[in-house]
């Protein structure tokens, strides 16, 4: 016999509704008391196809996807990938970008719930808002499957399809030391993040590896912003002791790095060598040749559709396990690490 919402309220002590609203993530409900409904779900095994079946008895065709940059190259390309595979599954898909808001994201997750969706496909935002990955987890816990995208360590609970950021930071890096660079900096991105603080870990293994010594001095945060990068860029290109080199963890900021450059009359890698974190194609069609590490952005976006068709599959069949693929970063080098 099926376990319901009245089995949970009675084993947990509250009511029905508070039940209702700490499955659903709405309307307040004392941490003791939520902490002790998720044990007695826990302790019944209540399903997630139970929960389903007492909001909805149906679903639309349609997916969400939430990312927070769609201006943003790398993602844009996700989306691609994400497109490409929804066509040939007979899916449509619901786009929302955050624009790294954590309340356009939470926003975004809301209206999706109220859609009768598929499932989501999602990037959080650089904020790494708790709130929301609750909801994201409530969104979960009603049988509609969750697949994180380049995420966060703390999304680590859900499906997912991610990039080995320590090796793209730790092979950008070594390229410029092969290239017989000894001072080299790093523009980091929002170290609030995973992927900046494991692009950042790549790096610094590589001076450990060839006993470079790292200098504090050359370590710079453009928080992934053009703006902040081109005036670091312009600061660096001022030092007294300027490093000869510069590993740029994103595209945006690569952007300002350029920028600086060109204003200063300098180039690439003759005044200062560089090497980028994903592909950015103005670059490319300008002429200007940047190397880059290059995230296979398109390829993640078809994964993680081809990983929620699964999920959706396997949760038809009682299956619950987490799925997690791991995309290596390759190098494309153009001349600018030099």
């Amino acid at each position: 016999m099926a376990i319901t919402i009245r089995d949970i309220a009675r084993e947990a002590g509250v009511s029905r509704t508070t039940v209702s609203r700490v499955l659903n993530d709405s309307g307040y409900v004392k941490e003791e008391t939520r902490q002790k409904v998720e044990e007695a779900i826990n302790k019944l095994n209540y399903s997630p196809n139970a929960i389903a079946r007492s909001l909805s008895t149906s679903k639309t065709n349609t997916i969400g996807v939430v990312v927070p940059e769609i201006n943003n190259p790398f993602f844009g390309e996700i989306v691609s990938g994400i497109s490409q595979e929804a066509d040939k599954a007979g899916l449509n898909i619901i786009l929302y970008n955050t624009d790294n808001k954590e309340h356009k994201e939470l926003k975004a997750l809301q209206l999706l719930k109220e859609q009768r969706i598929q499932g989501i496909l999602i990037t959080p935002s650089y904020t790494e808002g708790t709130s929301n990955q609750k909801y994201l987890k409530t969104i979960d816990r009603t049988d509609v499957p969750v697949v994180i995208l380049d995420g966060f360590v703390k999304y680590n609970d859900f499906s997912g399809v991610f990039i080995d950021q320590v090796n793209g930071g730790f092979n950008a890096t070594e390229t410029l030391i092969k290239a017989g660079h000894r001072k080299i900096a790093i523009i980091n991105g929002v170290m609030e993040t995973r992927p900046a603080r494991d692009r950042h870990s790549g790096f610094l293994a590589a001076l450990e590896k060839y006993g470079i010594q790292h200098n504090e001095d050359y370590e710079f945060n453009a928080h992934y912003q053009w703006k902040e990068s081109y005036e670091i860029t312009k600061h660096i290109l001022s030092m007294e002791n300027p490093p000869t080199a510069v590993f740029v963890t994103s595209n945006m900021m690569i952007l300002g790095c350029i920028k600086a450059l060109n204003e200063l009359g300098k180039k690439a890698p003759d005044d200062l060598a560089i090497i980028g974190f994903d592909n950015v194609d103005m670059l490319n069609v300008i002429g200007m040749n940047v190397s880059y590490v290059y995230g296979p952005s398109f390829e993640m976006g078809i994964k993680g559709m081809q990983m929620l068709n699964e999920v959706i599959e396997r949760r038809k069949n009682g299956i619950y396990n987490n799925l997690n693929d791991i995309l290596m970063p390759q190098l494309i080098l153009k001349g600018s690490e030099k």
